[in-house]
């Protein structure tokens, strides 16, 4: 009997973007913009980084093996009991316990074409049957998704907004959907980019529907800055939040990271700054992209993807862009290979990807 099973040798590992120091040593260039990552432009919230400052003085001690003044602080910001609320290591980490916790071999779980691959690694490292549903003009099909599940579904994974379209579902849309989902079929609702999405009418913000097969997962990553202390959390009925808390690593997430969010919480003014800054890098995009005659979709949140018409033209496009001295993301692991994802940055990081897409366009 082979030591590696063979769904583990058969599975490929998620692709990040490329960092800044690994292009520097290649080209050894002075200048350059990653715009790949959908990560923070604005950096770490000013109060959050106190706080992790602070915190370091007590690494030396565990921290709290069930979040718990996270937890209390996030309870009560959005009006649920504590034990609605759970803390991991970013929504990847969630993914993952809620694989461990509630599938068994012979379960299958669904999700949509182009959407966010750590499920679907997720999903192939426990050996599960997963099925896919392809886009519709770029956009989640949950009619289809509800038509592929049978009697072994136990788990769907849903991104909204999707990650890499940037697109949404709607509140009807959702509504209809859930209406086709046994009790028995667990959704999980991954809305970490719900703060660059929640101010549009037509987003079902999650919390208003709560449903008990339904889990929200949101992040730190995005809007607070957080992503390098990986710290995510989720919602969900009392029974299913007491069998993940038996499932996880004890002491997760680092004392860091659960100070840091709690701080973070209370910096609306790094909020408010963050999505002024987004919403005016994706109108700069918007324009940029119209200019130059390149389709995109319209996107609710950090980043924008365009279409190009191959993945030769992709891999051409990604590689000028990079002697140019601007990171960006391909998409062909996501599914979707003629395709390319930009993070909206600062407003001079915008301009310099503007003028180095100009020169190579």
């Amino acid at each position: 009997m082979p030591l590696v099973p063979q769904h583990i040798k058969n599975l490929k590992p998620y692709q990040a973007g490329k960092p800044i120091d690994e292009l520097r040593r290649e080209l050894g260039l002075k200048k350059i913009v990653k715009l790949a990552s959908n990560e923070n432009p604005l950096g770490v919230s000013p109060l959050s980084l106190c706080a992790m400052r602070e915190a370091m003085s007590e690494v030396s001690r565990y921290p709290s093996p069930d979040s718990h003044d996270l937890r209390q602080k996030l309870a009560r910001r959005y009006d649920v009991n504590i034990k609605n609320v759970f803390a991991a290591h970013g929504s990847e980490g969630i993914i993952s316990l809620i694989m461990r916790t509630f599938l068994l071999d012979d379960e299958e779980a669904i999700t949509s074409d182009g959407s966010f691959v750590t499920f679907n690694i997720q999903a192939q490292s426990r050996g599960i049957q997963l099925k896919t549903a392809p886009l519709k003009n770029y956009r989640y099909d949950l009619p289809a998704i509800a038509d592929r599940i049978t009697h072994k579904t136990k788990v769907i994974y849903l991104a909204n907004p999707n990650n890499p379209t940037g697109n949404i579902f709607t509140v009807p849309e959702f509504r209809a959907f859930m209406e086709k989902v046994p009790p028995r079929v667990l959704v999980i609702l991954d809305e970490a980019y719900f703060e660059f999405a929640t101010d549009d009418p037509a987003y079902p913000d999650s919390m208003q529907y709560r449903l008990d097969n339904v889990i929200t997962l949101r992040t730190f990553s995005k809007a607070y800055g957080l992503a390098g202390v990986r710290i995510g959390y989720g919602f969900a009925h009392s029974d299913l939040i007491e069998n993940l808390m038996k499932v996880k690593l004890t002491f997760e997430p680092s004392y860091p990271a659960q100070v840091g969010a709690i701080a973070a919480m209370d910096d609306q003014d790094f909020l408010d700054k963050t999505l002024w800054l987004n919403r005016h890098g994706r109108e700069f995009l918007y324009q940029l992209f119209d200019r130059l005659g390149i389709e995109y979709i319209t996107s609710q949140t950090n980043f924008v993807t365009i279409i190009l018409d191959s993945e030769e033209r992709v891999n051409t496009l990604y590689e000028k862009l990079l002697r140019q001295g601007v990171i960006v993301r391909p998409l062909k692991s996501f599914g979707l290979p003629n395709c390319i994802r930009v993070s909206t940055g600062l407003e001079e990081e915008n301009a310099f990807f503007a003028k180095a897409l100009e020169r190579v366009i």
